[in-house]
């Protein structure tokens, strides 16, 4: 018969919850991406330690169940061990644990802890830092980091997890987890060493063997959010019963050129940095297709527009080679914000839902370019969407006012884009069936998760195909 003490070196996990806590941990985390699916707990990988181990980083595999078997997910998992409960930090509890001498320990989200914060800040040193287990802490020169500053975790809905060290700096730990480049940290650290103004610069980046866990980087300290500045824009415009959009004293016209120039100058620079190719027509247009067709499977009202979608898709592949680039991906308002000085662009991790191979291959700056588009569309909307009214008068009046504001500054962005050079009919022909493609991709998106706002994509969709 076994002792205690080898059930607990045989059946126990050390310095870690057991599987079926990790499962009730992982469903319930706002960072995971299998919310809704069934799945198990596979193989945990301890990947290393800080502080004398009150700080352990784990890799939790999911696998989900009746799906195929190559079809797994690894999430990053950081803990902050403590002896006992620690009332403070109540709101992150993971759950108990054995520690290696036998004796119980209680497990926290370590992105909560100020202490397990502090050491992963420290661990950067002056020039970074290597853990015997293999966790490289990479500085990048020229910034001089307050190593002493306080940590606090961002409170908003994200599917990564950032931590703000005072006004210096920020900490994005990656949450889902796949080996090889993080196009997060290889975009931003060309930017940053091309001097660009448009980003926070790069600081450093945490990595072990081929895995890249997470990226410091400057605190933009009076950034705004480019979504809450359209909004607020909107809401002026309706407030103003009498004046048109380019009278109102919120006008985000000269905004919105000044984002299509930082977007321009960072295109520019990407293309410099990394390796430029060129795709057909054709096969854009299939893959277009393809997603259209499933997309109609899932949102039904679709249906009614969908050939004329496709005949946006089939001029596109009536146009011969597109050429292709390192792009952000999953550009739209809300990944932008405003500082004092410039726009900046954020979170360059490319379309979540797609594997990080697809998310590091060059695709048609027009892709950016549609989703900031569309993001003008959908700040007039999203607002008239807010106000509570059932007058037809009033409700045609925000209707004639959305329309306007979305024209003007999808007007403004583009001309600032395009430049000199103008836009022509061909640009004109790949960046509607983009932005047609986006708004399909919104369809979907809205359905399974605000149907309340899904008329917005379907309109978009009827304007750009009518004619």
């Amino acid at each position: 018969m076994s002792t205690p003490e080898n059930e607990q070196q045989v059946d126990r996990p050390v310095d870690r919850p057991d599987d079926a806590t990790l499962h009730e941990h992982l469903a319930a985390a706002r960072w995971f991406g299998g919310k809704g699916r069934d799945f198990a707990i596979g193989p945990v990988q301890r990947l290393g330690e800080l502080g004398g181990g009150s700080v352990v980083l784990w890799v939790v595999e999911v696998r989900y169940l009746g799906a195929p078997d190559d079809e797994v997910e690894h999430y990053q998992l950081p803990l902050a061990l403590h002896d006992a409960p620690v009332e403070r930090l109540e709101h992150a509890l993971v759950g108990p644990v054995v520690r290696a001498d036998g004796t119980p320990g209680v497990a926290y989200d370590a992105v909560h802890d100020r202490d397990a914060t502090a050491l992963l800040l420290q661990a950067f040193g002056a020039d970074g830092s290597e853990t015997p287990d293999g966790l490289r802490f990479v500085r990048v020169p020229g910034h001089d980091l307050d190593l002493e500053a306080t940590g606090s975790p961002f409170s908003g809905e994200q599917s990564n997890s950032s931590v703000f060290y005072g006004e210096d700096a920020v900490l994005k730990l990656f949450r889902k987890l796949t080996p090889g480049e993080n196009p997060d940290i290889a975009i931003h650290r060309v930017l940053t060493e091309a001097g660009s103004t448009h980003v926070a610069s790069l600081y450093g980046w945490i990595e072990h063997g081929d895995v890249q866990l997470g990226m410091l980087q400057q605190f933009l300290r009076t950034a705004s959010d480019g979504w809450g500045l359209a909004l607020a824009s909107v809401r002026n415009l309706f407030a103003e019963a009498d004046l048109h959009a380019e009278e109102v004293g919120g006008d985000f016209a000269a905004e919105a050129a000044r984002l299509g120039e930082a977007l321009h100058e960072i295109h520019a620079q990407l293309r410099e940095s990394f390796p430029t190719a060129s795709v057909p027509g054709h096969e854009l247009a299939a893959t277009m297709t393809d997603r259209l067709r499933h997309a109609t499977s899932v949102v039904p009202e679709l249906e009614e527009h969908a050939a004329a979608a496709e005949a946006v898709f089939a001029a596109l592949g009536d146009l011969g080679e597109i050429a292709t680039q390192r792009v952000h991906g999953d550009l739209h308002l809300g990944q932008t914000l405003r500082t004092t000085a410039a726009w900046k662009l954020v979170d360059f991790e490319g379309e979540p839902a797609k594997t990080l191979a697809e998310r590091l291959l060059p695709d048609a700056p027009w892709r950016d370019v549609a989703g900031l588009t569309r993001s003008f569309d959908y700040a007039p909307h999203a607002v008239a969407a807010s106000l509570a009214d059932d007058d037809p008068d009033v409700l045609l009046q925000r209707a004639v006012r959305a329309k306007e504001w979305a024209r003007r500054n999808r007007k403004a962005f583009l001309a600032a884009y395009c430049g000199e050079g103008g836009f022509g009919e061909v640009d004109r022909a790949i960046l509607t069936a983009y932005v047609v493609d986006k708004a399909v991709y919104e369809c979907v998106y809205e359905a399974r998760n605000r149907p309340t706002w899904l008329s917005i994509p379907l309109a978009g969709i009827a304007r750009l195909t009518a004619g």
